[in-house]
């Protein structure tokens, strides 16, 4: 048994790092599209273009099924995708629902990279569990920036997220959703900025709880744990580096 997990570069290993916890006899092939990052700043139709060479990549490794650990990716392609292929693609979306099931009585602040948060698969979402009174939205873009250059310095990030949330009154809101899978890397710095009895919901467990319901295959036939690497960049640094993040999670 064989996963593949995609994202636009190292976002989506939060995403693996759960499914590891989860399935951790399986075998993982895991695509950065380092070449192309960030999507969230592009065009739909740009973004469209580079997940669809991506995922002929990943295919082409014989996979079972396939994660989309990129809300961006997810957003705009995940339709087509499953039109394209026969394998189960599981797809990241914020984790909205969740979040207004918790507690309805105050706001919710969807955070996310800007095409997330203006494609119409979000606000569909909102429109389904009747809460777009209640969904404020505020994009990150420089979060994926930190994230992919290694930059976790608690000083420059700190004073990115004080300057962004600074507008907000962080004690309307019951939940802060994190809706890109890069930003998870700096959960611990959002919870310094944000009041204890706000939750911070990210949609990764939920992602890998329908990854678990789509596997069919018998437990004894997974695989072996292993985890390839591979990145749009060409040479071996990357694949290399990919690694470190897994190491951050710990």
């Amino acid at each position: 048994m064989k996963i593949g997990f995609f994202d636009s570069g190292v976002g989506g290993i939060t995403v693996l790092k759960e499914a590891l916890k989860v399935l951790p006899n399986k075998d993982y092939i895991y695509y950065a599209d380092t070449a192309n990052v960030p999507y969230g700043t592009k065009p739909k139709e740009e973004v469209k273009h580079y997940v669809f060479d991506a995922v002929d990549f990943i295919t082409d490794q014989g996979i079972n099924a396939l994660v989309i650990a990129c809300n961006t990716a997810t957003s705009v392609a995940v339709n087509d995708l499953r039109d394209e292929f026969q394998f189960p693609i599981i797809g990241m979306e914020p984790a909205v629902k969740p979040a207004v099931e918790k507690n309805k009585t105050k706001k919710v602040l969807v955070t996310a990279t800007p095409l997330t948060l203006q494609e119409e698969k979000l606000w569909e979402l909102v429109a389904k569990i009747g809460s777009k009174d209640i969904i404020d939205s505020l994009p990150l873009p420089k979060l994926v920036e930190f994230a992919e250059n290694f930059i976790f310095d608690e000083e420059t990030i700190l004073s990115y997220l004080e300057e962004r949330f600074s507008s907000y009154d962080l004690n309307r809101y019951s939940s802060i959703v994190l809706g890109c899978t890069h930003f998870i890397f700096y959960r611990r710095l959002f919870r310094k900025i944000i009041p204890d009895d706000v939750e911070i919901i990210d949609g990764n467990r939920g992602a890998v709880k329908q990854l678990k319901r789509q596997l069919k295959a018998p437990e004894h036939k997974s695989g072996t744990g292993e985890i390839i690497f591979y990145s749009s960049k060409k040479g071996n640094e990357d694949n290399i580096a990919l690694r470190e993040y897994i190491r951050l999670l710990d």
